[in-house]
């Protein structure tokens, strides 16, 4: 059997939590606003991936070019 103290000391939310939160969540924002926020969350992960992809690419690049300039 795994022991996931580690991940308790972080305070993430366990096994009877997580229910408790969706219950919390559905009275806070009701059943017509949820989908609008996971949409709009599922948006938000989208371009911080692919800004992720992009700094990537410009760091790959940019130590492309490095690695083609003369030493001095």
């Amino acid at each position: 059997m795994m022991n996931f103290a580690p991940l308790s000391i972080l305070g993430l939310p366990g096994g009877s939590e997580i229910p408790i939160l969706g219950l919390v969540i559905l009275l806070l924002f009701g059943g017509s606003k949820i989908p609008q926020l996971m949409r709009g969350l599922g948006q938000g992960i989208g371009e911080l991936k692919k800004g992720l992809e992009e700094g990537k690419q410009a760091f790959k690049e940019s130590s492309e070019e490095k690695k083609e300039e003369p030493a001095k």
